[in-house]
Order: structure tokens, then sequence, then C-alpha cells
């Protein structure tokens, strides 16, 4: 006849969460210390990089940033008629561009900045002449 097995006895919750909290910071610093050997020379965000280094497009810095959706399309414009590596005609990189940074931002990007793009896509459309 087999004996019933005993349980350890309970512990009391502060024990058991202290152990925890120290597994878990431990755990934070070995992390921490295995990757901080490797730093990239690439920017923090994939989505930064590729405004910044697009084989499509050469953007002028703080092209999204400017007040006039005129001028957002004029400086996409032109920096999509002299990009000679982009694989798409000069209209399509140029909202591609626009397109793809508006989404990138999501929710962080202000009201009044998403409509001031949104008027940018209508305005580069009327100077590209695709009304």
């Amino acid at each position: 006849m087999a004996k019933p097995r005993k349980t350890a006895p309970r512990t009391n919750r502060k024990n058991t969460t202290r152990k925890n909290a120290r597994k878990t910071t431990a755990r934070k610093v070995g992390s921490a210390r295995r990757t901080s050997g490797v730093k990239k020379a690439s920017s923090k965000r994939w989505s930064q990089r590729v405004t910044q280094e697009s084989d499509a497009l050469d953007l002028k810095r703080g092209v999204f940033t400017l007040s006039d959706p005129k001028r957002i399309a004029a400086s996409l414009k032109r920096s999509a008629e002299r990009s000679s590596r982009r694989k798409a005609g000069a209209y399509r990189s140029a909202l591609s561009m626009l397109t793809f940074y508006v989404n990138r931002a999501g929710k962080t990007l202000p009201k009044t900045q998403r409509d001031r793009l949104e008027r940018a896509k209508g305005e580069l459309k009327r100077v590209f002449g695709r009304d």
C-alpha cells in the first residue's frame, strides 16, 4: 500500500511575492546586460529610418511638419522627381511616402496635423495633374 505524498507547507504570500520580485528583477538585469554590448547605428524606429533613408525618395528634413499643405506637396513632388532610385512613378512614390507617414504615426498624430497631411494628398494630386 502506497503512502500518501506529503505536500510542502504553504508559505505566506509576502514571502512568495518577495521571491518572485527578486527573480523578475534578476531577469531584467540579465537581459539588459546581454543586449547592452550590441548597439545599432540606425535610428530607434524602423519607420523613422524608412522616411529618412528610403530607396524611393530623399525627403527634405521636416517635410511632414510644414504648416502649409501646398508646401508639403511641392516638397514631395520635388523629391520624387529628383530621385533616380524609385521604382514607381513620381506621383505614386510621393503619395506612398505621405500615406506611409500618416499610417505609421497612428493615434499619436494630432488631428490638426492629420487634416493638414490629408489636404496635402489632395494638393499632391492637383500638382501632378491627376484631378
